[in-house]
């Protein structure tokens, strides 16, 4: 059985609540990121924040001509998600696969001890799937090409 901790992104970059909409648009194009936790100062996990969320957040404040705000006095904290679904490190990588395809989510935060361990996405499934089959075409006989 493959596990969530055996393909996810150890240690995630992160920001707390505090940061600004500026701050995360910064740091997802700087470190070429779409999902940021946000964790208070002892390292639990607040909440998340997707590129998704960025883009609402900036569409939302171009559009309100009376609420026009600035990027950068806009806080994390208000624009993440709070109820955020995590998953244990030695979950089943298929199962997590499974789940974020069933509800259409795009990452999984990995917890040990209400600690945030690491961050696994779609983009890291993809990631097995070309390994998977990339594994296959090696292994294919001449008389099955």
């Amino acid at each position: 059985m493959i596990t969530v901790d055996e393909i996810m992104t150890s240690k995630p970059f992160t920001l707390p609540g505090t940061a600004t909409l500026a701050d995360a648009i910064r740091v997802m194009a700087e470190k070429s990121i779409r999902h940021i936790p946000i964790v208070d100062a002892e390292g639990k996990l607040e909440g998340l924040v997707t590129r998704h969320d960025v883009l609402a957040a900036l569409d939302s404040t171009l559009r309100a001509k009376t609420e026009r705000r600035d990027p950068a006095t806009i806080t994390l904290a208000e624009i993440m998600t709070r109820d955020v679904v995590t998953v244990d490190g030695g979950a089943n990588l298929r199962r997590a696969a499974l789940f974020l395809e069933e509800h259409k989510y795009s990452c999984l935060p990995v917890m040990n001890e209400g600690r945030l361990r690491g961050i696994v996405t779609d983009a890291d499934l993809v990631a097995v799937a070309i390994n998977l089959l990339e594994q296959l075409e090696t292994d294919e006989t001449p008389e099955r090409r």
